[in-house]
């Protein structure tokens, strides 16, 4: 599968570990802001977007790659396109074992420390166990010794992972707690994925991408809109909700937009009413650009006015075994478009919208903040 669409399918490819599925959300409407939205940096320099020809000069940070491999082409695609990556952990049962996982990311930032960063994990294996809180706590305590960046929830838990008496294990379970504070005790982000897209809820011909049309209309037993036995999109949101706030002084990173990325006007009353929260942008760009059609304004504005809760990110994925030619080529890709739809104001033809999108061409000093500057404070680089 070539990367670009790799990364567009991915959120909604991980919904086949099981057949897990969610009901619509009815209608869910804007959040509205509980405080004040921020007000977005004055831009005192230089003011002309970033061309193309900046791209290998600026530098990136990319928060959200998957390389579960030793091969080190996503690390020398990095070094070429002047990125830092940050590794994601997950307990995914189509990614090698977590134990394969962490060596792969131990090895891969031994190699080059200033280019690659990894983000642990943990397993839900015998949750609620005896022992297994330690067990957990211990290996975060290991990881973080050895380099981890940040912690990573997958969407397993609420979607997947039962309790002893078959009951979904939601975020905000008590025994989720411990681990929690452990992790704001160890001075490092925890990176939840909570959800899906919101298409995934939604009926065919109201999705807005057509990867998400067409894979759904193909499996449909993961399209979620046909499972109102599941908790809803709504109901998962909530209980992120209800995690975060638990929690305040937790810095918590949304993988994927929050699983808000419908709406920018949703995930600005996210951002306000968490003010300890942050979201990575990975394989949402789509999501993002289709709104930006309808109103480019708007989502330039968002972009603005959040210029410091936004991490750029893929969900670029190096298997083993990839074709490293291919896999270094498609990567560059994803990032030139990327670059191409933020920092300039040209306009290119995005396949999954079958439409073609202008560019943000976004202030330099707010590209610097989502491309590099958010994810050093947020990382400690």
């Amino acid at each position: 599968m070539a990367v670009k669409q790799q990364v567009l399918a991915l959120g909604v490819a991980l919904a086949a570990i099981s057949l897990a599925a969610c009901s619509p959300s009815p209608g869910a409407g804007k959040a509205a802001a509980s405080v004040p939205a921020p007000s977005a940096d004055a831009v005192t320099t230089n003011t002309t977007p970033y061309a193309m020809a900046d791209f290998a000069t600026v530098r990136k940070f990319d928060a959200h790659v998957h390389a579960n491999d030793l091969d080190t082409s996503l690390l020398q695609q990095a070094r070429a396109d002047n990125f830092e990556v940050l590794s994601i952990n997950v307990d995914y049962p189509d990614f090698p074992s977590l134990q394969d996982q962490h060596a792969i990311a131990v090895a891969q930032a031994k190699q080059d420390p200033a280019h690659f960063h990894w983000a642990t994990t943990f397993s839900m294996k015998d949750y609620g166990s005896e022992g297994w809180l330690q067990q957990v706590n211990t290996g975060l305590d290991r990881d973080i010794a050895e380099g981890a960046r940040a912690v990573k929830v997958w969407k397993n838990i609420g979607m997947v992972e039962k309790d002893a008496q078959g009951r979904a294990i939601m975020l905000d379970d008590a025994g989720l707690a411990p681990v929690a504070e452990h992790v704001r005790a160890l001075g490092v982000p925890l990176i939840a994925h909570q959800g899906e897209p919101y298409n995934c809820w939604l009926p065919l011909d109201k999705m807005t991408t057509n990867n998400d049309r067409e894979y759904f209309a193909k499996h449909p037993q993961y399209h979620m809109f046909l499972h109102p036995e599941q908790p809803s999109h709504a109901d998962l949101m909530a209980v992120r909700d209800r995690f975060v706030a638990a929690h305040p002084q937790l810095r918590v990173i949304g993988a994927h937009m929050a699983s808000l990325e419908y709406d920018v006007d949703v995930l600005a009353g996210f951002l306000d009413r968490f003010p300890n929260a942050t979201v990575d942008l990975a394989a949402r760009m789509s999501q993002v650009q289709y709104q930006s059609n309808a109103d480019r304004a708007k989502v330039r504005d968002f972009f603005i006015r959040y210029q410091d809760r936004l991490l750029y990110g893929t969900d670029l994925t190096q298997s083993p075994g990839a074709d490293t030619a291919q896999f270094k080529a498609e990567t560059h890709a994803v990032w030139q478009s990327d670059w191409r739809y933020l920092a300039t104001d040209e306009t290119q033809h995005i396949d999954v919208l079958a439409a073609d999108v202008a560019g943000l061409a976004l202030p330099r000093t707010v590209i610097d903040k989502v491309y590099y500057g958010n994810a050093a404070r947020e990382f400690k680089l």
